[in-house]
């Protein structure tokens, strides 16, 4: 069976991107990623970062774009997308105010429908990846069930947050087995803080992850670690050796 290809979600390097795009890229590359998810490009327009991807031997995992920028200019959005190579689009995220009730959940699901038929017309995948406060119950359903079984919306289910809300990531996975291509890998610390941790250090079970992402059809394992305790460079390099020894 091939390995599914591990990308690191460039939120998780956001200091060291703002310092020095490029760099950040070619450490990435040497560390042993395969792919990159884009949280921003580093001010350069497709032709130019497409030409650093090339250059660093680094694909285009995904790219998470704000809910606002994907209403306003869907069409710029894909067209960047289409020049790096790229075939997913991801909702990273909602503001407050449109998480406050069920009412609220289905107008953003409305809002996602039409952005998820756009962009499946545009020959693109669109996905949504979620926290933990979509699985706080408003009028007894789970907002990310409302949100993912919304035609064309795929999941980016992130394991941390599926952990932290009490949910079992797994069984997340077994459910949308068929609108699962990216799966957030993460891991959490054992004590009562429930940090995020690097691969392999914390309490959740990597290893089980990634055989159910392995048969259902993951494409990418996308490894993000939104705050780390050791430094983000550090962190990224503990993951994907923890990737290096136990599963490529």
């Amino acid at each position: 069976m091939t390995k599914i290809p591990a990308a690191i979600q460039l939120y998780s390097l956001r200091e060291e991107t703002e310092k020095d795009f490029a760099g950040t890229l070619k450490k990435v590359a040497a560390l042993g990623y395969q792919g990159v998810e884009f949280a921003g490009y580093g001010g350069l327009q497709a032709s130019e970062l497409k030409k650093l991807l090339e250059e660093t031997g680094l694909k285009p995992a995904g790219a998470h774009v704000p809910l606002e920028v994907l209403e306003t200019d869907l069409d710029t959005v894909i067209a960047y997308q289409k020049e790096i190579g790229n075939q997913h689009i991801i909702c990273p995220f909602l503001q407050e105010e449109d998480r406050v009730s069920k009412a609220k959940y289905e107008e953003i699901a409305e809002k996602l429908k039409h952005i998820a038929a756009r962009v499946s017309e545009a020959g693109l995948t669109f996905s949504y990846h979620n926290h933990d406060f979509e699985l706080e119950e408003k009028e007894g359903i789970k907002p990310l069930e409302l949100l993912l079984d919304v035609e064309n919306v795929n999941a980016e289910l992130d394991v941390y947050w599926l952990k932290k809300a009490g949910e079992q990531p797994t069984e997340w996975l077994k459910k949308y087995k068929n609108k699962t291509n990216l799966v957030h890998l993460k891991d959490m610390t054992t004590d009562g803080e429930q940090f995020f941790a690097e691969l392999g250090t914390g309490g959740i079970d990597v290893k089980e992850v990634i055989q159910i992402c392995e048969t259902i059809g993951v494409e990418w394992l996308v490894v993000e670690q939104d705050v780390s305790k050791i430094g983000a460079m550090k962190s990224a390099e503990v993951s994907i050796n923890y990737l290096q020894k136990h599963y490529y």
